[in-house]
C-alpha cells in the first residue's frame, strides 16, 4: 500500500513539474547582470554585440530541441525561452537581450538546486551562435 502512495505521490510531482505555468512576469525581466558567470543552478554571458546580433541568437534558440518562446520578441529587444528537459520535462527559462552594443543571455532553472551545466552549456552554444 505504502509503494501504491509513494508512486501516486511521484506522478503527482512529476505532473506538476510538467504542466505547473509560467509566469511571464516572473521569467520575462529585465537581465541586471553587468558580467558573465557561472552559478549553481544557470549562468550569464555578457557578449558585444552587432546589430543582428539578437537576431541569430533567437534563430539558434528556437531551434533547440524542446524549446519554445514564453514572452518577447527581437523586436522588443528581449525575449525568454522555456527548454524543457527530454525525460522529465523539467523547465528551464533562457532571457536574452540587446542593450546597444550589448547582449545578455540569462539561462537559469526553476525546480531544484542544480543544473549540473546544462545551461551554461545552452548559452555557450548560443553564444557561438551569435557570432558571425
Amino acid at each position: 500500500m505504502i509503494a501504491w502512495i509513494l508512486l501516486a505521490a511521484v506522478v503527482a510531482i512529476l505532473t506538476y513539474i510538467r504542466l505547473a505555468p509560467s509566469d511571464v512576469d516572473r521569467w520575462h525581466r529585465p537581465i541586471e547582470a553587468r558580467e558573465s558567470k557561472t552559478f549553481e543552478g544557470g549562468a550569464i554571458r555578457v557578449i558585444d554585440a552587432r546589430p543582428d546580433t539578437l537576431t541569430r541568437v533567437n534563430e539558434a534558440a528556437t531551434d533547440l530541441p524542446r524549446t519554445q518562446v514564453l514572452a518577447g520578441s527581437v523586436a522588443e529587444g528581449r525575449v525568454t525561452y522555456v527548454t524543457r528537459s527530454r525525460l522529465m520535462g523539467f523547465p528551464d527559462y533562457t532571457t536574452v537581450e540587446q542593450q546597444g552594443d550589448t547582449v545578455k543571455l540569462y539561462a537559469r532553472l526553476r525546480f531544484g538546486r542544480s543544473d549540473m551545466g546544462v545551461n551554461a552549456a545552452r548559452l555557450e552554444r548560443l553564444v557561438k551562435a551569435a557570432q558571425p
